[in-house]
C-alpha cells in the first residue's frame, strides 16, 4: 500500500506528527495530489553533500513542477477552477523556493518520506515484548508536549499582565503629568485678585488632594503589579527549567547513549527532528519570557518605584540567561561520530549540529567550527575548566568548517567531510597498557552570539573515545577497547574512566550486539554459544550459563591476557570468528548450516550417534578466524574425523560450499539435512572453457585417506589441480602450506607510517616468486 494512504489513517498524536512536517516549503496538498509520482521518484539515490550530483536534484524538480502543472491543467468544474489556480500558485512557489537550491528539495522530501514512513510504521506494528516500554515513552513524550502548552499559555498570560502593567503605568504618568500642571497652576494664583484666586485655590487643592491620593494608591498597585508579574515569571521559569532538565539531562543523554551503543552495532540512534522541535519550542518561550522581562526593566526603569520588585527581577535575569546559556551550550552536538578507531592518514568525517541554531538565528552570521585532537588528561582538564593552553595531540587536515543553515529541514550543522588526521603525540603507558588501549576525542569548539551580540556563547563539545592506530594490524585490540568503552562507560563520566571489571551476563549482551552488527544477521548468539564463550573465557566446564553470569570478567581476561596455552586473547579469538563469517560465511550462518560454537570433544558427542556421512562446521579452538569439519566415517580405524581449520585466506580461492561439493562422502548437515539441499545453491558455476579458447583449470579439495574409499579418486576421469594448501586429516607439513599461527611482521604495539596497501602488494609479489607446489597438477581438454 502506497505510504501516503497509509499516512491519511493516522490518528491523533502520529497525525498530528505528519501534520506538522508539512508547510509553505512544501504544502501538504502537493503531496496528495502528487502522492503516486513523488513515492517513485529516486530521492535515497541522491546525495545531497555531493555537488556533483545537483542535475539530477534539478531534473526532479522540473519534473515535480511539470506534474504539478500537469495535474492544474486537467481541472474542470467551478471545484476545479479552484484547484487548478491553488495547483498553479504551489507549482511557482516551488520554482521560486529552490530553483537556486534544488538539492534543498532532495532533503526536504526525504525528510519528509522518512518521517512519515516512521510513523506508519510506529501505527501499523503489532504488539511486541517492549510495547510497553513504548507506552511508558508515549506517555513521557505527551507530558513533555502537555508542559509545552502548559508554557504556552503561561507565556501568553505574562505577556496579558505585562500590557496591563504598561497600560497602567502610561495612564499613572498621565496623571502625574497632571499633578504637576495642578501645582503650576497654584503658582499662577497670585496674578489673581483675592475673590477670585480664593475660590480657585479651593478648586485647586482639592483637585490636588484627589490626584495625590491617587496617585498614591495607583502606585501601590503599580508595585502590586510588578511584584505579582515577577512571582509569575520565576514559576514560568521553574517550569522551563524542569521542562529543559527532561528533554537535556533526559531524553538528549539517551539518544547519545543511543549513539554510543550504535558504534557497537546496536539500533540506530534515531533522527534529531524530534529533539530540535522541543528544543526550538524552549528556546522560543526562553526567548519570549527574556523579552517580557526586558520589557518590565524597561517600565521599572522608566518610572523607578522602591520596593523588592528591582532584586525580584536581576534574579530572574540571571534565571533565564542560565536557562538559556544551558540549552544553547547542550544543544551543539555531534550528530555523525567521527570513526572510534581512526587510522592516521586516512580520510575521515564527522557532523556537528546545533539543535537551536535556526530559532535563535544564529545562521544570519554563520559560526565557524574547529576540530582538534586531545587526549584523556587534557579532556579531563577541560571539563574541570582548567586551562589546557589550546595544545592537541596531533594535527588534524582540514579541521575548520562553517556552520549552514538548511531551510527546508531547519537545521544548522557543520559537516566536516575530508578530515585526515597528519600525526599523533602519544603519552607515556602506564603499566601493561598497549597503544591501542590510549583513548584520544575530537573537540569540536566554536562561538556564537545570540539577540545582536548582546550574549556570546562559547560552545564545545566532545567525541565518542577514539582510539588512533597507524597499521591496519592494530585494529583488532583498538575495537576492543572501543567496544569495552562503548558499553559499559557511565553517564556523567570522568573521561574515559571505565569499570576493570563487569558482569559476565553485561558482556554477553555487548558480545551478543556486537556479533549481530558484523555478522549482519538476525541470528544471534544464543544461549548455547554463550555457554560456550563462558567456558572458553573462564577455562571452566560448568554447564549452565547461569552459573556465569555472576561472575566477573575483567579487561585483562577479555583482551589483554592470552586465553590458556594459546598465543591469543578471548577477543582475538571472537573477533576472527566475526571476521571469517562476515566475509565468507554469512549466508551459510544464516541457513543455520554453521553449528560454530562447540568444541572437538563436543562435536564428537553430537556425532556419535548418527550416520555416517554427519558433519558439522565449528569455530577452530587452535586458529584465529578459522573453520573445521568434524564428521563421522566408521571406518574400524577410527570413527571421527576432522579437518584442519580453514580461514579467510583459504575462502578467498575456493569458498566453503565448493570445497564441501568436492567430499561427497560428507552427506548430511548436522543434525540431518541432506548436504545438497543445503549448499547446492551456493557451488559456483564449472567453465570449461573460456572466452579466448584457453581450457580453464580447476582446484578441487582432497583428503587422501579418502581419495580411493569413497570415489574421490581421479583416476579413470579428468585430472583436477588439487589445492596445496586445503586442510587435510594427515600430517600437517605435507598438506598445509601455511603455519598455524604465523607470528606477525610488523610488531602490533609499535607505530608505523604504513599503507595496507603496500603489505598486499608484498604479499602477491611473494606469492608470485614462490615455485609451484609439485602437488599442482594442470590439465588440458581437447
Amino acid at each position: 500500500m502506497a505510504v501516503w494512504i497509509q499516512a491519511q489513517q493516522l490518528q491523533g498524536d502520529a497525525l498530528r506528527q505528519m501534520q506538522a512536517l508539512y508547510g509553505q516549503h512544501f504544502p501538504i496538498e502537493v503531496r496528495h495530489y502528487l502522492s503516486q509520482w513523488i513515492e517513485s521518484q529516486p530521492w535515497d539515490s541522491i546525495d545531497p553533500e555531493n555537488p556533483q550530483e545537483g542535475a539530477k536534484a534539478t531534473q526532479l524538480l522540473e519534473g515535480l513542477i511539470q506534474e504539478l502543472q500537469k495535474k492544474a491543467d486537467h481541472q474542470v468544474g467551478e471545484d476545479g477552477f479552484l484547484l487548478k489556480i491553488k495547483l498553479g500558485h504551489y507549482a511557482t512557489q516551488l520554482q521560486n523556493t529552490y530553483e537556486r537550491c534544488p538539492m534543498e528539495l532532495v532533503r526536504c522530501i526525504r525528510h519528509i518520506l522518512y518521517h512519515e514512513q516512521r510513523l506508519v510504521r510506529e501505527a501499523t506494528d503489532s504488539p511486541s515484548p517492549a510495547s510497553n516500554l513504548a507506552d511508558a515513552l508515549s506517555q513521557k513524550h505527551l507530558q513533555i508536549n502537555q508542559t509545552f502548552e502548559e508554557l504556552r499559555l503561561v507565556t501568553q498570560d505574562t505577556e496579558n499582565q505585562l500590557k496591563r502593567l504598561q497600560q497602567t503605568q502610561e495612564y499613572f504618568i498621565i496623571q502625574y503629568q497632571e499633578s504637576h500642571r495642578v501645582q503650576a497652576q497654584f503658582a499662577q494664583l497670585a496674578q489673581l485678585n483675592p475673590q477670585e484666586r480664593m475660590a480657585r485655590e479651593s478648586t485647586l487643592q482639592q483637585r490636588k488632594v484627589s490626584l495625590e491620593a491617587w496617585l498614591t494608591r495607583e502606585a501601590q498597585t503599580l508595585q502590586q503589579y510588578r511584584v505579582e508579574l515577577a512571582e509569575k515569571h520565576q514559576q514560568t521559569l521553574s517550569l522551563l527549567r524542569k521542562q529543559q532538565t527532561i528533554i537535556l539531562d533526559d531524553e538528549l543523554i539517551q539518544w547519545k547513549r543511543r549513539q554510543q551503543l550504535a558504534g557497537n552495532g546496536g539500533p540506530p540512534e534515531g533522527p534529531l527532528d524530534g529533539l530540535q522541535a522541543w528544543c526550538e519550542k524552549l528556546a522560543e518561550i526562553i526567548c519570549q519570557n527574556r523579552q517580557q522581562v526586558r520589557r518590565v526593566e524597561h517600565l521599572c526603569q522608566q518610572l523607578p518605584i522602591p520596593g523588592p520588585n528591582e532584586e525580584m527581577l536581576a534574579d530572574i535575569n540571571t534565571t533565564v540567561t542560565d536557562i538559556i546559556s544551558a540549552l544553547v551550550t547542550s544543544t551543539f552536538i555531534i550528530e555523525k561520530q567521527p570513526p572510534q578507531v581512526l587510522k592516521t592518514q586516512t580520510k575521515f568525517a564527522a557532523t556537528v549540529r546545533l539543535l537551536v541554531g535556526g530559532k535563535l538565528n544564529v545562521h544570519m552570521n554563520p559560526p565557524q567550527v574547529k576540530a582538534t585532537i586531545i587526549s584523556e588528561q587534557q579532556a579531563k582538564a577541560l571539563l574541570k575548566n582548567e586551562s589546557t593552553r589550546n595544545e592537541s595531540s596531533g594535527d588534524i587536515l582540514n579541521n575548520c568548517c562553517v556552520m549552514e543553515y538548511h531551510q527546508a529541514t531547519g537545521t544548522l550543522s557543520a559537516h566536516f567531510r575530508n578530515m585526515s588526521l597528519k600525526r599523533i603525540k602519544r603519552s607515556d603507558r602506564r603499566g601493561a597498557e598497549s597503544v591501542t588501549e590510549e583513548k584520544f576525542t575530537i573537540l569540536f569548539e566554536s562561538q556564537f552570539s545570540v539577540g545582536g551580540n548582546e550574549l556570546v556563547f562559547q560552545v564545545k563539545t566532545l567525541s565518542l573515545p577514539v582510539v588512533v592506530i597507524v597499521h591496519g594490524s592494530q585494529d583488532n585490540n583498538a575495537t576492543a577497547t572501543v567496544l569495552w568503552d562503548n558499553a559499559f562507560a557511565e553517564p556523567g563520566r570522568v573521561p574515559f574512566a571505565v569499570p576493570d571489571k563487569v558482569m559476565w551476563s553485561q558482556l554477553c549482551e555487548a558480545l551478543n550486539m556486537k556479533f549481530k552488527s558484523e555478522v549482519q544477521s538476525s541470528r544471534g548468539l544464543t544461549k548455547e554459544n554463550l555457554l560456550f564463550l563462558a567456558q572458553k573465557l573462564f577455562n571452566s566446564n560448568m554447564n549452565l550459563l547461569e552459573d556465569y553470569n555472576s561472575m566477573a570478567v575483567s579487561w585483562a581476561q577479555f583482551n589483554r591476557e592470552n586465553l590458556p596455552g594459546r598465543n591469543y586473547t578471548f577477543w582475538q579469538w571472537f573477533d576472527g570468528v566475526m571476521e571469517v563469517l562476515k566475509k565468507h560465511l554469512k549466508p551459510h550462518w544464516n541457513d543455520g548450516a554453521i553449528l560454530g560454537f562447540v568444541n572437538k570433544q563436543q562435536a564428537h558427542n553430537l556425532l556419535i550417534n548418527k550416520p555416517d556421512g554427519t558433519f558439522l562446521l565449528r569455530f577452530s579452538d587452535s586458529e584465529i578466524g578459522g573453520i573445521t569439519i568434524a564428521w563421522r566415517f566408521d571406518n574400524t580405524d577410527r570413527m571421527f574425523w576432522n579437518l584442519m581449520p580453514f580461514t579467510t585466506r583459504d575462502f578467498s580461492i575456493r569458498t566453503l560450499a565448493d570445497r564441501l561439493g568436492d567430499l561427497p562422502y560428507l552427506l548430511y548437515v548436522y543434525p540431518d539435512r541432506p548436504k545438497e539441499e543445503v549448499f547446492s545453491k551456493y557451488y559456483m558455476p564449472v567453465l570449461s572453457k573460456t572466452g579466448d579458447g584457453y581450457v580453464k583449470p580447476l582446484i578441487k579439495q582432497v583428503v587422501p585417506e579418502f581419495a580411493t574409499t569413497s570415489g574421490d579418486s581421479t583416476a579413470g576421469g579428468p585430472t583436477y589441480m588439487d589445492q596445496a594448501s586445503s586442510p587435510a586429516v594427515c600430517h600437517q607439513s605435507l598438506y598445509n602450506t601455511y603455519p598455524t599461527n604465523p607470528d606477525s611482521v610488523l610488531d602490533p604495539e609499535a607505530d608505523y607510517d604504513l599503507d595496507d596497501s603496500m603489505d598486499v602488494a608484498r604479499h602477491v609479489e611473494e606469492l608470485l616468486r614462490r615455485p609451484m607446489d609439485s602437488q599442482w597438477i594442470s590439465h588440458a581438454q581437447s
